[in-house]
């Protein structure tokens, strides 16, 4: 399908699927967005210590590098698993301009790393960051109480209503440990629902701009 970079309105870009009309992130503001559900309600949750984390569509890797840029402040060391059926291209990578935008060019290399590092195989990006990137549908997911923490960054339910069912979300609850949470930027009903009838402990919180509520799932 299509896809075009786009402005948002925090002034970061992203990537648009015309024949959706589905962004990567927020037309609201791509980082604004992805600060507010992932780092502030999810990886602040888990200062000083090792984790592993999740992410549900590794896509541009925005949300990979505000992970590695904030763990270095809240003293994390991180095995982050990214799993993409449709990786972005280089060229659009370097289009985005994410290092630029949030003032770390002197982590555009390690940021280059993390989408050049081969699939399958962990990479340490720093001592503190190791990444192993999936390249597989997000239904494949099959890990047992390995996960502290998943970014579930999928394409919308309008879209894409098939990852955001009992099934999908039994996958991450299993994928979790006890007390592992899951924080998206959705917040229909129906998602929520489905959380509920796996298990999971579901909170309405504030939601980014443009968005009245996320939800944030624990696994207790």
């Amino acid at each position: 399908m299509k896809r075009k970079i786009i402005l948002t309105a925090d002034g970061s870009k992203t990537i648009q699927i015309e024949d959706w009309d589905e962004q990567y992130h927020s037309k609201h503001g791509a980082v604004q967005e992805a600060y507010h559900v992932f780092i502030t309600h999810g990886l602040r949750l888990f200062a000083n210590r090792k984790i592993s984390l999740l992410e549900i569509g590794f896509g541009t890797g925005l949300n990979a590098l505000i992970t590695l840029l904030e763990a270095t402040k809240l003293n994390l060391k991180i095995d982050y698993v990214g799993i993409e059926a449709f990786p972005v291209s280089m060229e659009e990578v370097a289009e985005l301009g994410y290092c630029a935008q949030l003032d770390c060019m002197e982590e555009q290399g390690e940021f280059q790393k993390m989408h050049e590092s081969p699939w399958e195989e962990p990479c340490p990006i720093t001592d503190g960051f190791v990444l192993t990137k999936q390249k597989k549908d997000f239904l494949e997911v099959g890990d047992k109480n390995l996960f502290n923490l998943i970014y579930f960054d999928a394409f919308g339910a309008r879209v894409q209503p098939e990852l955001w069912t009992e099934q999908i979300f039994s996958k991450m609850y299993d994928a979790l440990q006890q007390q592992g949470v899951l924080v998206t930027y959705a917040a229909k009903g129906s998602v929520r629902r489905a959380m509920q009838a796996v298990g999971f402990t579901v909170e309405r919180l504030p939601g980014p701009p443009g968005k009245r509520e996320m939800l944030r799932a624990t696994k207790n």
